[in-house]
């Protein structure tokens, strides 16, 4: 199996942003009648380009170094992107077509939070910036109570 590189795998995180910007800013003007909702989106759509950059400030810091224990690292980052879920084929924005609730909406989000959660833990494993990895997981995560937050109190079944 071909390895990925560190660079290979940060482009990968900074699609991950794009998609999750792309996505919460149709969700946005999709459920613009829903002023929570639409709120809640449009603060999501703007913490992913916050994460594009920081993504993009790594790649510079990293470049290409030799990374110790990489095969490993690799062969996790390879198979998260070619999951069902994750990046491979533009899934999430055919997803976000398929979307037609609130409900939907909602529960496809907290499963993309929660697919590049896993991604941005491996990434962390792999580079000596922890730090800033840190931080995009601590928004990652912080995404995910939000939404669960928002089903709590307004999908009640």
């Amino acid at each position: 199996m071909e390895m990925f590189s560190i660079t290979e795998v940060i482009e990968q995180a900074i699609r991950a942003e794009q998609l999750g910007y792309r996505y919460y800013s149709e969700m946005a003007e999709r459920f613009k009648d829903h002023a929570e909702l639409q709120d809640l989106f449009e603060t999501l759509a703007k913490k992913e380009l916050v994460h594009e950059e920081r993504f993009k400030e790594l790649k510079e810091i990293v470049g290409e170094e030799e990374l110790e224990g990489w095969d490993e690292v690799s062969e996790y980052m390879r198979a998260m992107v070619e999951s069902e879920f994750f990046l491979g084929s533009d899934k999430a924005l055919t997803m976000m077509k398929e979307n037609p609730s609130i409900e939907d909406a909602v529960a496809y989000a907290l499963s993309f939070e929660k697919e590049t959660l896993l991604y941005f833990v491996g990434l962390r494993r792999a580079v000596k910036e922890k730090d800033v990895v840190d931080e995009i997981i601590n928004e990652e995560q912080s995404h995910i109570m939000w939404l669960n937050r928002f089903k709590s109190r307004f999908l009640k079944k």
